[in-house]
């Protein structure tokens, strides 16, 4: 049974106990049998939920809530971190269970008793200090600091990938990025790129395998005016290189007004797509050659970022359109609307345009290609979209079609489609950001300046004359391009976000900036220890015994739980508030007098919950695609 999943099957007990009496013995016997059972089979349990406390307290109030309610089937256990004072954590059915079984001839006389049996018939476990019920019958958890400690110990010698999410797939598509060939990527481009990048690692580091797809714009009409130009411009069309053309956007624009006023290079633009689309030779080379430039260009901005896709563009999807559409119209899901050829949704009021009316095809026919190959040949189990919030109502047609085609089940069963959707960029005045001249900012010139502005506050810092050109360099890469990165990140992707290099370069508060310092003060306390850090995480021994270190130590533990989080609702701002969190609790722990590090008779565990920060954050910043720094 997998931690990650909350939905925990227990037992349907059959037998109806309504006597007091008799249930308290039954009862009695069933914690023994529980609780023997639980020697046997807790470890293999914990081994499937290492580093996940949730998950593993889940475990343990499961094998409870079947002994204080065995009438009551599907029990899924409520477990949430604690906000106040009683616990760590806290288990919450008691009130949901209440409401179930009053009037059923229940020994228990409200939430609170059946919150005092819950925690009564907890099994034995080294985890638990202690546990106490509170309110309407919260069970208060509060974790054995030895238990906490040997955990964090164990991590560091074994790795920070034990403490990795278990998802319920095997593979998923994640679809990002997705530029259009012969356009300027731009800031939009940037938000899919950097969500989709992070969502893709955090399913990698759960072990899932991830299929990068980037669904570049690479076919329909715009070629055939492309082409034409690219012909009329450079005759011998194969010498055109990105220098030749220079800039491509500009191409684009002139070959676009070209075609709105000229009717004779318009009917020849037209003819090209014809001939395109019907495979002739001349054609597909052309094609191929502005898709090549248009690569090279975007690589540009994946090599900054340091993002990694496999391009299957809509090309690679168009000879698979004309099966899918008549599959759907075999099965009566196609039907004729004012010359076009649709699928109508329920609830929604516009229909969904497969064939176009003059007999072309468009987004909604390529994306149900895409999605019908990914689902049958790639055996995809969650494909996930990220693209802006405006195309929602698009990939909510197209996955409601395929569920009435029978390709993905009804309601939220794997496998799965989900669209992830983010707001605009804004610039300073409020509106969508662009330049001073009304274009739109080219992605390459925005992410060099957050590199060259790194780099400045880096000289002027004193860098120059003690670091090395390489050294200044990469930390202005790691520094300027993990900024905006997190500027984006943190926010919740939905809302939209304004663009400023100030504030994200800023070294004081949520900025990466912060972060990656923070981290290179950690390393930095390591390195002057002079002490091994190797040789201490395996015959050191780690212990929270002050308050500080202790909230520490908690903070650390729920790393795994806040990443499940994060991959389930595919939300990246929840791992940047753990990690900024992280940062804050660390700082009031090493600025306590009481918690010195080098020199203090506790140097040793200090120095592994130090070590265990920074392993932490480094695995924190490679889930957002940033590049940590060991020196300031």
């Amino acid at each position: 049974m997998s931690c990650y999943n909350a939905s925990r099957k227990v037992l349907n007990w059959t037998t109806a106990i309504v006597h007091t009496d008799l249930l308290r013995v039954v009862s009695r016997r069933l914690v023994l049998a529980t609780k023997t059972q639980s020697i046997t089979t807790m470890a293999a349990q914990e081994e499937e939920c290492k580093g996940n406390v949730k998950a593993q307290l889940a475990k343990l109030f499961e094998v409870s809530l079947k002994v204080t309610v065995p009438n009551e089937a599907d029990v899924d256990p409520l477990i949430a971190a604690c906000t106040g004072k009683f616990g760590d954590y806290q288990c919450n059915n008691a009130m949901g269970l209440w409401s179930k079984i009053k009037g059923k001839g229940t020994q228990f006389r409200g939430p609170p008793a059946v919150g005092e049996a819950i925690k009564n018939n907890l099994p034995t476990s080294e985890m638990i200090d202690s546990c106490s019920v509170a309110g309407p019958g919260f069970v208060n958890v509060v974790l054995s600091k030895n238990w906490m400690a040997k955990s964090i110990q164990m991590m560091l010698i074994e790795g920070i990938d034990t403490w990795a999410p278990q998802p319920p797939v095997k593979t998923a598509v994640v679809d990002f990025s997705s530029p259009n060939i012969a356009k300027e990527m731009h800031v939009g481009h940037l938000r899919s790129t950097i969500i989709g990048d992070t969502l893709a690692r955090m399913l990698e580091f759960s072990k899932v395998k991830v299929l990068r797809r980037n669904h570049v714009g690479d076919w329909g009409t715009q070629f055939g005016m492309l082409i034409e130009f690219l012909f009329e411009k450079f005759p011998n069309f194969e010498d055109a290189t990105e220098t030749a053309i220079g800039d491509l956007q500009a191409f684009y624009k002139a070959s676009k007004q070209r075609f709105d006023s000229d009717p004779a290079f318009k009917e020849r633009a037209q003819q090209a797509v014809v001939r395109l689309q019907g495979g002739e030779e001349k054609y597909r080379r052309a094609w191929a050659q502005i898709c090549e430039i248009s690569r090279t260009e975007f690589h540009k901005v994946y090599q900054r970022l340091g993002v990694h896709l496999e391009e299957k563009g809509e090309s690679f999807y168009n000879p698979y359109i004309p099966g899918v559409i008549e599959g759907l119209t075999k099965q009566g899901l196609v039907e004729e609307s004012q010359g076009a050829r649709v699928i109508f949704i329920e609830g929604i009021n516009i229909p969904l345009i497969v064939v176009k009316s003059d007999g072309g095809f468009n987004y909604a026919s390529t994306d149900l290609a895409a999605l019908r190959y990914r689902l049958n040949e790639e055996k995809a189990e969650w494909i996930i979209y990220v693209t802006d919030v405006g195309q929602q109502q698009h990939f909510d047609m197209v996955f409601k079609a395929a569920k009435r085609a029978g390709w993905l089940p009804q309601g939220d069963n794997y496998p799965k489609a989900s669209h992830v959707g983010f707001g605009l960029v804004l610039g300073e005045d409020g509106k969508r950001f662009r330049t001073r001249n009304t274009e739109v900012v080219r992605l390459v010139d925005l992410l060099d300046e957050a590199k060259n502005r790194s780099k400045a506050a880096l000289i002027e810092r004193g860098k120059g004359e003690e670091w090395t050109e390489e050294e200044i360099e990469s930390t202005a890469d790691a520094v300027g391009y993990g900024a905006v990165k997190y500027a984006d990140l943190k926010n919740n992707r939905l809302t939209n976000y304004t663009f400023n290099f100030d504030q994200m370069l800023n070294d004081k508060g949520n900025t990466a900036v912060y972060l990656l310092y923070a981290h290179a003060r950690i390393c930095s306390i390591i390195r002057r220890s002079g002490k091994d850090v190797e040789e201490l995480k395996n015959k050191g021994t780690l212990v929270l015994e002050h308050k500080d270190e202790r909230d520490l130590g908690l903070h650390l533990l729920q790393f795994a739980e806040v990443v499940e989080e994060a991959c389930t609702n595919l939300l990246p701002n929840v791992v940047c508030d753990y990690l900024y969190s992280l940062s804050e609790i660390f700082s009031k722990f090493y600025s306590n007098p009481e918690c010195k590090v080098i020199g203090s008779d506790k140097e040793t565990s200090r120095l592994l919950l130090c070590e265990a920060t920074a392993v932490v954050m480094r695995k924190c910043f490679n889930l957002l695609g940033i590049t940590p720094i060991y020196k300031i």
